[in-house]
């Protein structure tokens, strides 16, 4: 039986890292952000590497949820794989894009402190909204598994995970009901095939990490008027997902 693990970050979570740490297990296969071309095409909204995008991936979102609910993508070194993490996030999963096809997939939440996230995010991409961040979505889809399921989906912090990876990591487990795997506190440097098309776009730090990097201190960054009006907009959403997250 495949465990299907959906993950639910919004960007610059750490969740390519997160991906990497997974992937690295040799009973786990990984998608990344299989609803963005989707995502693209029903918004219309000019992204980097948009049209790269778009035709990389299905845009019709029926397509995509098909794949997800199917059998476990196979490649040449997957044949043990039991796992299939999804990294999903949270904006991509538009309100008319359906949530039945998830029926027995077990979720989690990956979060971030707004003033890191658009901090980051605002290096990649300028123009940017409160709905880029996906942390509304991301308090919506929680509140839509907790009660699918009648409990909190697990939800990790990424400043936890860098103060402490494999305390977190082995709760994160734990909470998915799979066994902690050492493998996922490092990983070979460089692109992976399993990358979205994207990656040049996005990833150009994790494409040189081999783990979590330790956090270097806990300041927040300082940010603009205008981006610090975003976080403040942000923070109610963090802060309600944060109150259920994996501690130290």
């Amino acid at each position: 039986m495949t465990i299907r693990i959906a993950m639910w970050s919004g960007p610059r979570n750490l969740s390519t890292a997160m991906m990497r740490a997974f992937e690295n297990r040799s009973d786990c296969v990984v998608s990344d952000e299989p609803f963005y071309a989707a995502y693209l095409a029903a918004t219309g909204l000019d992204h980097p590497m948009r049209d790269d995008v778009l035709l990389s991936q299905p845009t019709e979102w029926q397509d995509v949820a098909a794949s997800l609910a199917g059998p476990l993508p196979q490649t040449a070194d997957n044949g043990g794989a039991a796992i299939w993490y999804q990294k999903h996030m949270t904006h991509h999963m538009l309100p008319a894009f359906g949530l039945d096809w998830m029926s027995g997939f077990r979720h989690a939440f990956l979060i971030r402190a707004p003033q890191r996230v658009l901090a980051s995010y605002a290096a990649k991409r300028e123009d940017v909204a409160l709905s880029d961040i996906g942390l509304v979505r991301q308090v919506e889809l929680f509140d839509r598994f907790a009660d699918d399921t009648g409990a909190a989906p697990p939800v990790v912090d990424s400043d936890d995970v860098l103060r402490d990876p494999e305390c977190i990591l082995r709760k994160l487990c734990a909470a998915l009901s799979i066994p902690f795997d050492r493998a996922m506190l490092s990983w070979p440097r460089g692109r992976r095939a399993s990358d979205g098309v994207w990656a040049p776009a996005w990833y150009g730090s994790v494409e040189q990490s081999t783990g979590f990097a330790v956090q270097a201190g806990s300041e927040l960054p300082s940010l603009p008027g205008h981006l610090q009006r975003i976080a403040d907009a942000a923070l109610p959403y963090y802060e309600r997902l944060a109150a259920y997250r994996v501690a130290v």
